[in-house]
C-alpha cells in the first residue's frame, strides 16, 4: 500500500474543516483525470521491487509519486496555473531539511509588529496555537481549494527550482531556500514515513537508503535539488537566499538577522537591543513548536532537529556511499555540511 503525506491544506488562520478537505480530495481527483494523458508518457522507477512501497514518475529531471498529496499532477497543476506576484516570498526546500522551522521563523518575523513574539508576555501568538504549516501554505496543495488565501505574501513549496512556476522566476519576487545534510535528511524521512504509513509494513532504512541514494524520494534528488537552488542564489543572490539548517541550529542569531534582512522585514537597533531576535528564535525554537504541535497531526514533523543525528542508524558502508555521492554532486561547489 502506497504512503501518503498528512492530507491537510494549510490557512494562514485555522486547520483546515471536513467540508474543505472534501473539496481538496475532489480538486486532486481533477487534477489526476486532467494530467492522466500527460502522466501514462512519462518513465516510472525501472526496478519495481526497488520501489515497493510506492510508484514513482519522472517528471523535468525529477521522481515525484503520484495519487497522493505533493504529486506530480499537482506540479504539472502549478505550473500551468500559478501566477506569482513581485511581493510574493517562497520558502523552498526538500522535504525533511527545516521547512517547519523556516515557516515558522519567516512568518514570525513578518508579522512581529502584529503579534507580540515574547512567550512570557503573549499566549495568542499564532505560533502558539497552530502549525507554521497552518500559517504559509505550499503551493502545491493551496490551489487545491476553492478559495484559497495567502498568508501575508508568504508561500511554501517542495518543488524543484528547475520546475518551479515560470511567474515565479520572471517575477520580482524572493526565494529563500533551506538545505540539510543529506544524510541526516535521509534518517528524518525515514522517521517521518513510517510515521504517516497507512499500514502495519514499515519501511526498512535499507530499502529507503537504496533508493534514496539514487535520487528517489519526494520532489526528487536531495543534492540535485539543493544544486538547483545554489546555482539560483549565485546567478540572482537579490533574489535567492540559499541557507544551510546546520548554520541556523550553530548562530540562530545571526542567521535570523539574514534571513529578515533578506525578505525585507530587517530588525531595528532598538529590536535588537531589547532582545526581539531572541524572542523570535526562543518562540520558534523546536521546544516550542514540538510542544504546540504534538497534541495534533502535526507532530510528525517534528522529532529530533539534531545535526548529525545520522550517525547513530546508518552504517559505515551507508555513510562512505552517500559521501561519495554528495562529494560528486557538489564538485566544485562551495557547498558542505558539519559532520
Amino acid at each position: 500500500m502506497m504512503y501518503s503525506f498528512p492530507t491537510a491544506f494549510y490557512s494562514p488562520v485555522a486547520t483546515v474543516t471536513k467540508d474543505e478537505e472534501k473539496a481538496r480530495k475532489e480538486k486532486m481527483s481533477i487534477l489526476i483525470e486532467r494530467y492522466k494523458d500527460k502522466v501514462s508518457t512519462l518513465s516510472t522507477t525501472p526496478d519495481n521491487q526497488l520501489c515497493k512501497y510506492e510508484d514513482f514518475w519522472y517528471f523535468h529531471g525529477f521522481w515525484y509519486h503520484s495519487k497522493a498529496d505533493f504529486t506530480v499532477e499537482a506540479v504539472m497543476a502549478v505550473q500551468d496555473d500559478f501566477q506569482a506576484l513581485p511581493t510574493d516570498i517562497f520558502l523552498a526546500s526538500h522535504p525533511k531539511t527545516g521547512t517547519t522551522w523556516l515557516k515558522a521563523l519567516a512568518f514570525a518575523i513578518v508579522n512581529r509588529s502584529k503579534f507580540k513574539t515574547g512567550i512570557a508576555s503573549c499566549q495568542t501568538h499564532p505560533l502558539l496555537t497552530i502549525s507554521p504549516h497552518d500559517c504559509v501554505p505550499f503551493i502545491e496543495t493551496e490551489s487545491f481549494l476553492n478559495n484559497p488565501s495567502y498568508a501575508n505574501g508568504l508561500l511554501a513549496t517542495h518543488i524543484p527550482y528547475t520546475s518551479l512556476p515560470k511567474s515565479i522566476i520572471t517575477s520580482d519576487c524572493r526565494i529563500v531556500y533551506i538545505c540539510r545534510n543529506p544524510k541526516d535528511v535521509l534518517i528524518s524521512l525515514w522517521h517521518f514515513l513510517n510515521k504517516v504509513r497507512d499500514d502495519s509494513s514499515p519501511i526498512k532504512l535499507v530499502d529507503l537508503f537504496e533508493i534514496f541514494s539514487k535520487g528517489i524520494s519526494p520532489c526528487g534528488s536531495i543534492w540535485d535539488h539543493v544544486v538547483g537552488y545554489y546555482k539560483a542564489s549565485l546567478e540572482r543572490p537579490d533574489k535567492v537566499l540559499f541557507l544551510k539548517y546546520e548554520d541556523l541550529k550553530k548562530d540562530p542569531k545571526n542567521v535570523v538577522k539574514k534571513l529578515a534582512e533578506f525578505i525585507g522585514n530587517p530588525f531595528t537597533e532598538e529590536e535588537e537591543s531589547d532582545g526581539s531576535v531572541e524572542k523570535i528564535i526562543e518562540l520558534c525554537g523546536f521546544e516550542t513548536l514540538h510542544k504546540v504541535n504534538k497534541v495534533s497531526s502535526d507532530q510528525v514533523y517534528f522529532r529530533k532537529g539534531v545535526v548529525g543525528d545520522s550517525g547513530s542508524y546508518l552504517t559505515t558502508e551507508m555513510i562512505e556511499t552517500m559521501d561519495k555521492i554528495t562529494k560528486e554532486k557538489f564538485d566544485g561547489l562551495s557547498i558542505s555540511f558539519e559532520a
